[in-house]
């Protein structure tokens, strides 16, 4: 199988070409485009792959615009940061779609549904998006808070509660069962959500989940040292009570995502 990645953020892209490599070690990524500029260029001068991965938002806008320049002739699995609500017409106008941040099971669910279409695809034009129909979509239930990561977050401290913004936040950690948000000024407080929510809601650019414990912010990290097994321990600003180990499977991600 020959599979486009078009995504604009080089981290996500790396995470998703290694995802699909560890799938199905058979699948060639022919081309990784960060645009609709360079997708349309690549389109029309490539035949057509046998499926693309798609982001919806790209750094010179949303890709249906790709649509409207040159014939996409593949079935497309989506890629997008809009929420449940936002994105029920994605179930009938494409293959599947996938949540950002993306899962493993998830990329392996949307491989496996293509796999099983792949015959229908045979005998008809495979790329019948309505993209008309998916912006009227958008535009009817979209709101800011499905195109934009979380960026404030209610903390508690005894019996006060009271915002925070993410930017102010070093990591998050867990201690017996709780979540805590740590500031840059090693201030520490309650949260009420769990540490999936967060991975979910965070903006993967800024926060990577480095194990079940940690989800640390970039400019929290100060260096990193090997460890046992090819694994990393990871040196925090402020310092945090337990050790951050990044197991090994994650280690190569890790340093990806520090621009490693």
């Amino acid at each position: 199988m020959n599979l486009v990645i078009v995504e604009d953020e080089s981290i996500a892209a790396r995470r998703l070409h290694k995802m699909v490599q560890e799938l199905d070690p058979a699948i060639e990524v022919v081309a990784v485009l960060d645009s609709i500029e360079k997708s349309v260029n690549w389109f029309r001068q490539h035949p057509a792959p046998d499926l693309m991965l798609l982001d919806i938002e790209l750094v010179d806008g949303q890709s249906f615009e790709i649509f409207n320049q040159v014939e996409i002739k593949c079935p497309v699995i989506f890629t997008t940061a809009y929420d449940e609500y936002a994105i029920k017409a994605f179930r009938v106008n494409s293959i599947e779609y996938l949540l950002k941040p993306i899962q493993e099971k998830d990329l392996a669910r949307g491989l496996q549904k293509f796999r099983e279409l792949k015959s229908i695809y045979a005998d008809r034009q495979p790329a019948q998006v309505n993209i008309e129909a998916l912006l009227q979509e958008l535009r009817a239930h979209s709101s800011p808070s499905s195109t934009t990561y979380r960026d404030r977050i209610l903390v508690k401290q005894g019996q006060r509660m009271f915002p925070i913004t993410t930017s102010e936040v070093a990591y998050f950690f867990t201690k017996e069962r709780l979540v805590y948000a740590c500031t840059r000024e090693n201030r520490q407080y309650l949260v009420d959500f769990t540490m999936d929510e967060l991975e979910k809601s965070l903006d993967s650019r800024h926060f990577f989940r480095a194990n079940r414990q940690f989800i640390v912010e970039f400019k929290a990290v100060n260096r990193l040292n090997p460890y046992f097994n090819g694994k990393l321990k990871v040196a925090l600003s402020p310092a945090p009570d337990e050790e951050v180990i990044i197991s090994r499977d994650k280690a190569t991600e890790f340093r990806s995502w520090l621009g490693g």
